[in-house]
């Protein structure tokens, strides 16, 4: 049974009306508690045998979107709450910088990322076996992840994440999101 965390501490961050953050908390309770209802679910039709059935086959599906909407939400959410800026001397920084060339050209290319037309996620991913890092574009929750990485930094660009704050002005959001990185989380990520 998965229980959702409590961002509340997010409340008052600046360039996040409370109104938006709360309708956010709202929102990724919902992706719990299906995750919950289909993990109850898939666990009884296996039980009375019922696999074969295109509703099992549906709901499996289904499971992987609203998980990946729960855990993605997550990530998110505890990687905001502004901290000290990413200190160049870091592991991190200095990876980006390898990576990309320098830490604002990632920064540069994880807002063109962030920028294209469509409704999803970004990621900075860290690739697992070559310590390699990627900026990636996800559709929906559960497609267009790559395999074998781990997630660093996560932005939701779907509407419900900037439209009460910011309307169409999706730059605006991403600026303010850049403003309120948990870089201490971040670090973590990628040193683990």
């Amino acid at each position: 049974m998965y229980t959702a965390h409590d961002y509340s501490a997010l409340l008052g961050l600046e360039g996040f009306s409370d109104t938006l953050l709360k309708n956010h908390f709202t929102l990724y309770q919902g992706y719990v508690n299906n995750t919950n209802k289909l993990s109850d679910t898939l666990k009884t039709m296996l039980a009375e045998g019922k696999t074969a059935a295109p509703e099992y086959a549906e709901l499996k599906r289904r499971f992987g979107f609203e998980f990946d909407g729960m855990r993605l939400h997550e990530y998110y959410f505890s990687n905001l709450g502004k901290s000290a800026p990413l200190s160049n001397t870091g592991k991190l920084y200095q990876a980006l910088s390898a990576e990309f060339g320098s830490y604002q050209l990632w920064e540069t290319d994880f807002k063109a990322t962030a920028s294209m037309r469509g409704i999803g996620w970004v990621i900075l991913y860290k690739d697992s076996q070559t310590g390699r890092l990627f900026n990636q574009w996800i559709n929906e929750h559960e497609t267009g992840h790559l395999a074998g990485i781990t997630p660093i930094l996560v932005i939701d660009i779907f509407e419900h994440a900037f439209m009460t704050d910011y309307g169409l002005k999706r730059a605006d959001y991403i600026a303010a999101f850049l403003k309120n990185i948990n870089w201490d989380e971040a670090e973590k990520r990628f040193q683990n």
